[in-house]
């Protein structure tokens, strides 16, 4: 089994890029979920990210960084194993220029030589302890599906919209449509969330769920940064699951932890829990200085440089 893993990556701190985007759609908002500077920082994170893959999952075939007409400064780019895949060999025209990863996301399985058996990754994902091919695929070959419970989330969600006026977040909003577009064509309602973290997946099931609900992402192609008509990713694992094409498996914070930087206290969370997967999540609510010490984390956790630096 080859399995290929695939990333998203953007410097945000690139003065070009940056122009593009302001030009399209505006200056990034502090606050704002959709386009805060958090959302397209660069702090690193791939760099410390490989460097997990090389520790604990040597065993990957390729490695595809997805950009927009960028190459990470450290990235030794004659690595066999390594290959930059541009926004525009991928998605079509009226995507373009495309700042919502969301969308992106519909279009991975498209990259030319992407294995059958392939992982994704954001950037901000890391692997904590060693895994093999078998942690994300069973012995069906069939992808191992890991989701987190959501037992009274939705009740939750809905008692903060009613009774306290709190909106829902966007990307709340954005599983919401992929379990309701699931709902209806196959009559199940999945409550419970892919985890914030690696994901696995059969290149051939992630193109039939891209062709089954094909008018609906239609829909959705020029949304250029987040929208809340946006389909989430959570919709391929959702059909695979609804057609007996993968296998779930409910993870807890001890075996797939999200790390929101902003917050302190998830240091000694991530050192107490010590699990296979870590995201250290930043957003809107953090500041130069939380993604300081994030930086300098990574550093201390993955000091061995990997085969994919210069």
């Amino acid at each position: 089994m080859e399995v290929d893993l695939v990333y998203l990556w953007v410097n945000g701190n690139d003065p070009q890029w940056r122009a593009k985007r302001n030009a399209c759609i505006g200056a990034s908002e502090e606050k704002s979920a959709v386009s805060c500077e958090g959302r397209f920082a660069d702090n690193d994170e791939l760099k410390y990210s490989l460097r997990s893959i090389a520790q604990y999952a040597p065993w990957i075939h390729r490695i595809f960084i997805v950009t927009d007409n960028q190459v990470p400064v450290w990235l030794d780019t004659s690595n066999p194993k390594v290959k930059i895949v541009d926004h525009k060999d991928i998605m079509p025209d009226i995507c373009l220029p495309c700042f919502n990863s969301v969308l992106l996301e519909h279009f991975i399985y498209k990259i030319p030589g992407l294995s059958e058996y392939f992982l994704y990754a954001n950037d901000d994902t890391f692997i904590n302890k060693p895994v093999t091919p078998e942690t994300f695929f069973a012995a069906d070959g069939l992808p191992v599906i890991r989701l987190t419970r959501s037992v009274l989330r939705d009740w939750y969600l809905s008692f903060r919209k009613s009774v306290l006026g709190i909106p829902l977040k966007n990307y709340i909003k954005t599983i919401r449509n992929s379990a309701e577009l699931v709902k209806k064509r196959y009559g199940i309602y999945y409550k419970g969330r892919t985890h914030h973290n690696i994901d696995a997946y059969l290149k051939s099931t992630y193109q039939h769920t891209a062709e089954v609900f094909c008018r609906e992402i239609a829909g959705t192609l020029s949304n250029h940064v987040r929208s809340d008509s946006d389909i989430q990713r959570n919709i391929y694992s959702y059909t695979a699951l609804a057609e007996k094409r993968g296998h779930p498996l409910y993870v807890t914070q001890r075996t797939s932890f999200r790390f929101l930087i902003y917050n302190k206290s998830h240091y000694g969370k991530l050192r107490r829990y010590d699990p296979v997967f870590f995201c250290m999540n930043d957003s809107e609510h953090a500041s130069d200085s939380d993604r300081q010490r994030m930086k300098a984390f990574l550093a201390k956790r993955f000091p061995e440089k990997s085969q994919f630096e210069k």
